[in-house]
């Protein structure tokens, strides 16, 4: 997808400037658009959760440099909003620093993914199998809209949305543990591995996150009914990196 044209090149903050870097491109048919403006008020949060939906469809493609003044121009700020949220996402390993350049969205392969998977994995099965054991059917069942939500997130296809509930159900499951540092730490994690790989811009498929949701729903049921056998045999399906 080329880069999207503008009528004038914005200016270079100093130390920074944008011949070789990519704009953020306008969205292909059916892709999920970059919020093209940003409001004043909280400017740095609305930007960087803009840069993470950005991330998460693909308009911001691994391998690709971006400088904050051509992404502050995009959202009609100023590019120190932008260099604050892109220095955040630089900490959660979502794009590295380039001297006098801009930000490089970090290209992640199958083997990161699979270490993400295996990291998360370690982290929230054992949580879930212990709450398995201890929390009533009735707490349980207050997660039902959220698995719902999922389901229709993942119906209508659109995988900013998707990701968004995916992660508010989970933290909401591992809430019941009461560990604010768990739920912070695998919530993290979780973002991590929703960015799209390297050579799959686009991510999941619609069809993929049926699958997923489906599995919210199939595991929350297996909860609710104290199926610990059946709650195993799900969360090894939903999280890939379970140990054997």
């Amino acid at each position: 997808m080329p880069p999207q044209a503008r009528a004038t090149a914005p200016q270079p903050a100093r130390g920074e400037h944008t011949h070789g870097e990519q704009s953020i491109p306008r969205a292909r048919s059916g892709a999920e658009p970059v919020r093209p403006v940003v409001r004043r008020s909280s400017v740095r949060g609305q930007v960087l959760q803009a840069l993470r939906s950005a991330l998460v469809t693909g308009e911001l493609r691994p391998g690709e440099v971006y400088s904050a003044p051509a992404l502050g121009e995009r959202f009609g700020v100023s590019a120190t909003p932008v260099r604050e949220a892109m220095q955040q996402l630089a900490l959660e390993g979502a794009v590295e620093v380039v001297p006098n350049r801009g930000f490089r969205v970090v290209e992640r392969g199958a083997r990161e993914l699979a270490e993400l998977a295996e990291v998360r994995a370690l982290i929230e099965v054992p949580v879930l199998l212990r709450l398995a054991r201890t929390v009533p059917a009735a707490r349980w069942a207050e997660l039902r809209p959220l698995a719902e939500a999922t389901v229709r997130a993942a119906a209508s296809g659109c995988r900013v949305t998707y990701a968004e509930a995916d992660r508010a159900f989970h933290r909401a499951v591992l809430g019941l543990a009461g560990n604010d540092q768990l739920v912070r730490i695998a919530d993290d994690l979780h973002r991590r591995a929703q960015w799209p790989p390297a050579g799959l811009a686009g991510g999941r498929d619609r069809t993929e996150l049926m699958t997923d949701a489906a599995q919210h729903v199939a595991l929350l049921d297996a909860l609710i009914a104290a199926d610990t056998e059946a709650v195993r045999a799900l969360v090894t399906d939903h999280y890939p990196g379970t140990p054997t």
